[in-house]
C-alpha cells in the first residue's frame, strides 16, 4: 500500500518538470514542489481519486500566484533575463534520439524565452493543454476559467509561441557539432570560423542579472556576433574552462573558472539551414549555484 510519502515521490518529477516551465528558474520550482508537499500532507488522501491531478492542480496555483509577482519583478530586471540553466549528468543522459529531440524543444531557452511573452494565464493554458496533455476541462477548473475561454487562452499562447519561437529540426548530431564547433572556434579566437557556424541575422542574448558583465541587450547579426564572443573570450584569455554538456536538454557549452566554478553556460536556437540562430548566454551568477563543479574534461583546452 502507498504510503502519501510514496505517492508524492511518484510524481515528484513531473510537478519538478511543470514548475520549472512555468517559472523558468529551478529554486523557485524546488519551492513550489515543496509548498505542495506540504499541503498533500494535510489532506485526507483517501478522498482523492487522483494524486498526480490533486497534486498538478496544487502546484499549477502556486505557480500562478508567482508567476504575477515575477511579472512586476521583471520590469525593473537588469538587461534581459534568461531563466535558470538545467544541466545533465552526460554520462547517463541518454534518452534516445526522438526524445532528445522532443526534450530539448520543451526545455530549451528558445522556448522558455518565448514563453515569457506570454501572460500568466496564457502560459498556464497554453503549458497544461500542449505540453502536459491535460484537457481543457480540467484546466477551467484549475484556473477558474470557463472552457472556452481557457482554449482561447491556449489558442493565443500558442501562435505566440509559433511567431518567436521557430523549431527547425535539428539531428542531435549535428547539434552535437555545432557545439563542439562553436566551443573549439571560441577558445582558438577564430572570429571568421565562428560566424561561419551563425546565420547571417544570428542573435546574441545574454543574462548577467546586473552582477556580471554582459551585453545590455541583443546583439544581431554573425559578425557581430562573433567578434562580441572573441572579444569577451579574449578579455578572460587563459582565466577559464570550457566543458561540453547537455543543458536544458540539448548540446551546450559550460566556462568555470580557474578554480572550476561555473561562469557562464551557452546554448542555442537553430535556422533552417542547420546554422545556430540564436545564442543564449547566462552568466547571472544566482541562476548558475546548482551547476556541478568543472570535471576536468576541457573542450578546445
Amino acid at each position: 500500500m502507498n504510503t502519501d510519502i510514496e505517492y508524492f515521490e511518484m510524481h515528484r518529477s513531473y510537478l519538478r518538470g511543470l514548475a520549472y516551465r512555468m517559472l523558468g528558474s529551478r529554486a523557485d520550482a524546488e519551492d513550489v514542489v515543496q509548498d505542495a508537499w506540504l499541503r498533500w500532507h494535510n489532506v485526507d488522501h483517501q478522498a482523492v481519486d487522483n494524486p498526480r491531478a490533486f497534486l498538478a492542480r496544487i502546484v499549477t496555483r502556486l505557480c500562478l500566484d508567482r508567476m504575477r509577482a515575477a511579472r512586476v519583478l521583471r520590469e525593473t530586471y537588469p538587461g534581459v533575463w534568461l531563466p535558470e540553466p538545467v544541466v545533465e549528468d552526460v554520462a547517463t543522459f541518454d534518452p534516445g534520439p526522438e526524445a532528445a529531440t522532443e526534450l530539448a524543444q520543451d526545455l530549451s531557452y528558445a522556448f522558455l524565452f518565448a514563453l515569457e511573452r506570454l501572460s500568466p494565464l496564457e502560459r498556464t493554458a497554453f503549458l497544461l493543454h500542449d505540453v502536459f496533455d491535460m484537457e481543457f476541462a480540467e484546466i477551467a477548473h484549475l484556473i477558474g476559467r470557463s472552457e472556452a475561454s481557457c482554449r482561447q487562452l491556449a489558442s493565443r499562447g500558442r501562435k505566440q509561441i509559433r511567431s518567436g519561437h521557430a523549431r527547425f529540426s535539428v539531428d542531435v548530431e549535428r547539434r552535437s557539432q555545432l557545439a563542439h564547433a562553436f566551443a573549439e572556434a571560441i577558445w582558438s579566437g577564430d572570429a571568421a570560423s565562428l560566424a561561419r557556424l551563425l546565420t547571417e541575422d544570428c542573435t546574441l542574448i545574454a543574462d548577467g542579472g546586473g552582477k556580471a558583465a554582459t551585453i545590455p541587450r541583443p546583439l544581431q547579426g554573425c559578425d557581430r556576433v562573433a567578434k562580441t564572443l572573441i572579444g569577451f573570450a579574449r578579455l578572460g584569455q587563459g582565466q577559464f574552462h570550457m566543458q561540453l554538456g547537455q543543458v536544458n536538454g540539448d548540446a551546450g557549452i559550460l566556462v568555470y573558472d580557474l578554480g572550476g566554478q561555473p561562469i557562464q553556460t551557452m546554448t542555442f536556437e537553430y535556422g533552417g539551414d542547420g546554422r545556430i540562430a540564436r545564442v543564449f548566454v547566462q552568466r547571472n551568477p544566482e541562476k548558475l549555484s546548482d551547476i556541478p563543479a568543472f570535471d576536468g574534461q576541457a573542450a578546445g583546452h
